[in-house]
């Protein structure tokens, strides 16, 4: 009887000692992965494709702030530059991805409306 419960054991601890699979020890790196690519890279490339869009549609009369912080209407419009008076008579050539915003009309509803 004594060899049989030890058989027994040797048999269980046999089992006990395998190791699991090798893709299984990679699986914690691809979760991180793709925690990363739906909370911090595909919103952010959205955001850099609205800004884009924005920045192709700007058009003369347009009220936009610039990178440095001035708020002006938009005077006319070229491939690469924009010219914004930012004071009567006083107008900046800007380069056009410097622009950080198109400002909406004051008549306009809000987006939350």
């Amino acid at each position: 009887m004594p060899t049989t419960v030890l058989s027994i054991l040797a048999a269980a601890g046999a089992g006990a000692n395998a190791a699991p699979p090798a893709w299984l020890s990679y699986l914690p790196f691809v979760a991180m992965g793709l925690i990363f690519w739906f909370l911090i890279m595909r919103p952010q490339m959205k955001q850099q494709k609205e800004q884009k869009a924005k920045l192709e549609a700007i058009k003369k009369g347009d009220e936009v702030l610039t990178g440095g912080g001035f708020v002006g209407k938009v005077v006319s419009v070229d491939e690469h530059y924009v010219n914004v008076e930012i004071a009567q008579g006083v107008r900046v050539k800007a380069v056009k991805s410097t622009i950080a915003d198109v400002i909406p009309p004051a008549g306009s509803k809000p987006a939350n409306d």
